[in-house]
């Protein structure tokens, strides 16, 4: 039977109607500080927690609860005889039900906020409480989520909070506390590598499957950073897919590479056009020409608004996302009039500092490649033009969203030819060359083993090659550059994307 139970909490939504309901089952609360002049202000009986410890608040409120007047109540396994002994000789009353939600650590440590204040908001007591009521979940109740308010009620109700729920609760508290803990770790620590990993992600929505119908998935967002991906605003469509989300995820970051109006269009996590151009509408009208069949079905983002004239072109084919910072007015109404079209507005550019990859068993955490060159090296006889340059470099920023090996050649701003995903460098280096026509330039993610893919570049009427160089073998691909007239550079950085 439940006859006292403990109210702490921040966050007071849905509060009132439950301990109007508590009251009414005759159960005695006790409450602290902010929560217990609200109960008090709504005319709910309520227990001063200084009235049970016997000592007021100090600190500021740093010590309010961490008494064991409140610990020993929660803590007091009903069954054991010494247990119940102990604390009736030392007058302490039982808790059987806690309530307590916690000072908004997540949302705060996002604020411009000094450190001192952040610091602050790290709760103590609240987590100490929930801690210990769900430890003794077979004697306790605990409630850390105002979403589980109606079921608690709804069972009290019926006769028996059954322990199955309780141990469901007892399970949300220790999966909080472990987000919770592994926030106030990483803003603390600061540490690149730490010894632990702990990863702070809250559920933002269940998805429909996975990578494949048989598959289940749910997406995740970070709870101490507005990234990009968890942020952005579904302006129109159907919900998003797990494969959706992976592939805005990269078409986001690649125009976000680029400071002139860039559109990416992606299919299967990997560029199918991309080019920059003056503005939205240019570089659409550019990347879409690359491969005018790959898009279909696709991704396409841009890094500047939407306007009317672009939106009016890309209703003409079937589109899976459209992904911007800024839509126009008429330009969005343009997209709605296709209802699926997922149209997603995004608040933030990319702010990962690392990746993360599951093996079985364990993770691979890394830096993201966000380093571009070391020195731009030339390493032939003929120089690069400036406008081969920029081509150049325009090239070796698409390669680096390109899979492994990945190959790009270029014109004017433009991937008129995108090849990766292959086991070696020469069939990738073939199929961008061949799709390609017209380019001048190639951009390499990785060195080159042999002379092969200079002899085939020159064979395409390409005149300057990009790649990081490092093999032991450079000299080779340097004298058959020499020997076609091609120009090439070295970078000193690769940018595998397996």
């Amino acid at each position: 039977m439940i006859k006292r139970a403990l109210i702490s909490i921040y966050d007071k939504d849905s509060i009132l109607d439950f301990a109007k309901f508590l009251v009414s089952q005759n159960i005695e609360i006790i409450s602290t500080g902010g929560t217990y002049k609200y109960l008090k202000e709504n005319k709910i009986p309520v227990i001063d927690v200084e009235e049970i410890t016997q000592f007021p608040e100090i600190l500021d409120g740093r010590v309010k609860t961490l008494h064991p007047a409140i610990h020993g109540g929660i803590l007091a396994i009903r069954n054991q005889k010494a247990h119940m002994d102990k604390i009736t000789e030392h007058q302490i009353n039982a808790i059987d039900l806690v309530i307590v939600n916690l000072y908004p650590f997540f949302d705060k440590v996002k604020e411009n906020l000094s450190f001192e204040q952040k610091v602050e908001f790290i709760d103590i007591g609240g987590p100490t409480m929930l801690r210990a009521a769900a430890k003794n979940f077979q004697d306790v109740i605990v409630v850390c989520d105002k979403n589980d308010y109606q079921e608690v009620q709804h069972q009290m109700v019926k006769g028996n909070v059954v322990i199955e729920f309780k141990r469901k609760l007892a399970g949300k508290v220790f999966n909080l506390m472990s987000a919770y803990d592994a926030a106030v770790s990483q803003f603390m620590l600061r540490d690149e590598y730490p010894d632990y990993i702990n990863a702070s992600f809250k559920k933002k929505q269940s998805l429909r499957y996975g990578e494949n119908p048989h598959q289940s998935a749910s997406f995740y967002g970070s709870t101490i950073l507005d990234g990009a991906m968890n942020t952005f605003e579904v302006l129109n469509g159907k919900e998003l897919s797990y494969n959706n989300l992976k592939d805005v995820d990269i078409a986001w970051k690649a125009v976000c590479d680029f400071d002139e109006p860039a559109c990416c269009a992606l299919k299967h996590n990997t560029p199918c056009g991309f080019a920059i151009g003056k503005d939205s509408m240019d570089a659409y009208a550019r990347a879409y020409a690359v491969d005018p069949t790959s898009i279909f079905g696709g991704i396409v983002s841009f890094n500047r608004r939407v306007t009317k004239d672009v939106a009016s072109e890309m209703v003409k084919i079937f589109l899976e996302v459209v992904a911007a910072p800024e839509y126009e007015e008429e330009a969005l109404n343009i997209l709605k009039t296709k209802k699926n079209l997922r149209v997603i507005k995004f608040k933030h550019k990319p702010q990962d500092t690392h990746t993360i990859v599951s093996v079985d068993g364990g993770l691979l955490v890394q830096s993201e490649d966000v380093k571009f060159t070391d020195e731009l090296k030339v390493v032939t006889k003929v120089t690069p033009t400036d406008a081969q340059m920029k081509d150049l470099l325009f090239a070796m920023r698409v390669v680096k969203f390109v899979k492994s090996n990945a190959i790009i050649v270029a014109n004017d701003g433009v991937a008129v030819g995108i090849g990766g995903g292959q086991v070696n460098r020469i069939w990738p280096t073939i199929d961008a060359l061949k799709r390609g026509r017209g380019a001048t330039v190639l951009a390499s993610d990785a060195f080159f083993p042999f002379r092969d893919i200079v002899d085939e570049a020159a064979k395409n009427d390409i005149k300057a090659i990009i790649q990081p160089g490092g093999s032991l073998r450079d000299q080779e691909s340097i004298d058959a550059a020499n020997e076609h007239h091609i120009a090439m550079i070295f970078t000193g950085i690769r940018h595998f994307k397996h």
